[in-house]
């Protein structure tokens, strides 16, 4: 159990990399992170002894939360509207940090990975909105869940460059239609 000092400490070296990760990206630096926090560096090391470890926890809530919007989906809305809504929920989460894309790709793969447990189970939600949508017959049988990662991925690194984001909504057509077994 975190004593109160730590646990505050946490929340507070959380916050602050909450902020300098959105204005800076995964390659925000530990050492500016633990300065804008007012910390040594070692007391940032001693809560996130690596980078991963400190964007495990910066990035769990928000897994976990795609998680569970993919369970309530399931069950609130047809399988196709499902599996849409779901995958425009995970392109704006992806958008939310530049570099995310590639950092969850390559957790994805990774075993050892801090993020792969989280990376996982939402892969795992995206492919049973998937497989639903297939038994219905409203997503290509074509495509499994890699593909769909692979899609949403795609999309998320597209509409995060500033050249591409006035098409954002355009991009998401686009490949929502290319999920579509009939092409809706």
């Amino acid at each position: 159990m975190m004593r109160a000092d730590a646990r505050k400490n946490y929340s507070h070296l959380l916050a602050v990399a909450r902020d300098v990760v959105a204005e800076h990206g995964v390659d925000a630096s530990m050492r500016d992170i633990a300065r804008r926090a007012d910390v040594g560096l070692a007391t940032l090391l001693r809560h996130f002894p690596t980078r991963e470890a400190l964007f495990e926890a910066l990035l769990r809530t928000n897994l976990e939360a795609l998680t569970q919007k993919a369970g309530e989906l399931e069950t609130s809305k047809p399988p196709d509207e499902a599996l849409v809504s779901w995958v425009r929920e995970q392109v704006a989460f992806v958008q939310s940090y530049s570099g995310v894309v590639a950092l969850m790709a390559s957790a994805h793969a990774d075993p050892d990975s801090a993020l792969y447990a989280t990376c996982v189970a939402v892969h795992s939600a995206g492919e049973r909105l998937l497989l639903r949508a297939q038994t219905e017959g409203t997503a290509r049988a074509d495509m499994n869940g890699d593909d769909l990662f692979a899609l949403i991925s795609a999309l998320g690194w597209l509409v995060g460059q500033p050249s591409f984001t006035p098409r954002t909504d355009h991009l998401f057509n686009i490949i929502t239609s290319a999920i579509y077994a009939t092409g809706k």
